[in-house]
């Protein structure tokens, strides 16, 4: 956590010093009030009125800070949370380019067979996916929080799409990574782009925490006027009270100190502004025996 600022220490010393202030008063005012004769009951009833009135202010006063404590620190959990969201970025960006950097030297300076130049440049597009994603990520989430999105929706074939999507991993993973299921087609009226970017966060997601070597699975069902999607991991999972804050932008899961998996942070927050300008939901469900499953509900 970032250290409390200044602000956040004089309110705390000026409210103490208006409760000690309010306290003190009180004690004074009851002592005088002892020395009132009994058969004044009108002054009695206006001391009885301060008191009341006293009590209520001092009530709304500790209220008051307690809310604008609970604020501050709200505000700096999010600032450590933006420091954070720059160091990983910046770490982020770099590995990446240094990758590339050594792929094209390697090309350049050596001699190498036929497999072995497809090998390198599998592994640069690799590499350069991976930096497009977190480019457009950064982009996506600037958008969203100016809302500057406008949603373009359109029938789309949602099962061509994600088939179109599983091609795309299958050539970069040279491998079946995901598994769909479902009908042959399913039209819904929806914004492609945006839908292709909620897909593809979710599996970036499910292959961070699970691997490349697990099975994705995607299922799509249609129900009256609704189509949901379910994308399922076999990876470790999300422990409970982490669960609350996933869709969160910039909140990572685990520990600064302990994390091992990179990211930005904002994958899981652009899926849930996009699903939200589809008037959709998003919600986590834990799969068994282990992982994770993604379900999102779409009105068609």
């Amino acid at each position: 956590m970032l250290k409390k600022s200044k602000s956040a220490y004089w309110l705390y010393f000026l409210g103490a010093y208006v409760i000690i202030q309010f306290i003190w008063w009180g004690y004074h005012l009851i002592q005088l009030s002892s020395h009132i004769p009994q058969e004044d009951a009108q002054l009695s009833k206006r001391v009885g009125m301060v008191f009341g009135e006293g009590a209520v202010f001092l009530f709304i006063l500790i209220f008051g800070i307690f809310r604008i404590r609970k604020s501050i620190t709200k505000e700096l959990a999010f600032q450590q949370q933006q420091q954070n969201f720059l160091l990983t970025v910046t770490h982020e960006l770099k590995t990446p380019i240094a990758a590339l950097k050594l792929y094209i030297q390697t090309l350049q300076k050596h001699h190498l067979s036929e497999d072995k130049k497809e090998k390198i440049l599998s592994g640069a597009l690799q590499e350069n996916e991976r930096l497009s994603q977190l480019i457009e990520n950064i982009l996506n989430a600037s958008r969203a929080e100016n809302k500057q999105f406008t949603i373009q929706k359109q029938p789309t074939n949602l099962v061509g799409l994600i088939a179109t999507i599983k091609e795309r991993y299958q050539s970069r993973y040279h491998h079946e990574l995901i598994e769909v299921k479902g009908p042959d087609e399913l039209m819904a009226n929806v914004d492609p782009l945006m839908l292709d970017t909620i897909l593809v966060n979710l599996i970036e997601n499910a292959i961070k925490y699970g691997g490349i070597h697990q099975q994705i699975s995607i299922q799509i069902e249609k129900l009256n006027r609704v189509v949901t999607i379910k994308i399922a991991d076999q990876g470790p999972g999300i422990i409970p009270n982490e669960r609350a804050h996933i869709f969160e932008k910039f909140y990572r899961i685990g520990s600064e100190e302990t994390r091992k998996q990179a990211g930005s942070g904002l994958g899981l927050y652009i899926v849930a502004e996009y699903v939200q300008l589809h008037n959709g939901q998003i919600r986590y469900i834990e799969n068994k025996p282990s992982g994770s499953i993604f379900e999102l509900i779409l009105p068609i």
